[in-house]
């Protein structure tokens, strides 16, 4: 292995992951609803921003759909 290479040949070339990307919301969620996943966040150690996308990823691929009525 070299102790030094000459990167300035390189070409560079777009992310082909970066659609993939997450991107970055504000939302306004109900403290019940944070506590709830941060709760859930500590007793799986996995964050709680994870697990509101999983659920949310789970409503999408299973065609979940929400039943709203106003009486």
């Amino acid at each position: 292995m070299k102790a030094e290479y000459d990167l300035s040949k390189m070409k560079s070339r777009p992310n082909p992951y970066a659609a993939k990307l997450k991107k970055p919301v504000t939302m306004r969620l109900g403290g019940d609803v944070l506590d709830y996943f941060k709760e859930m966040a500590e007793k799986t150690g996995v964050p709680y921003q994870t697990l509101i996308n999983l659920y949310l990823r789970d409503c999408m691929a299973n065609k979940r759909e929400i039943d709203i009525r106003w009486d």
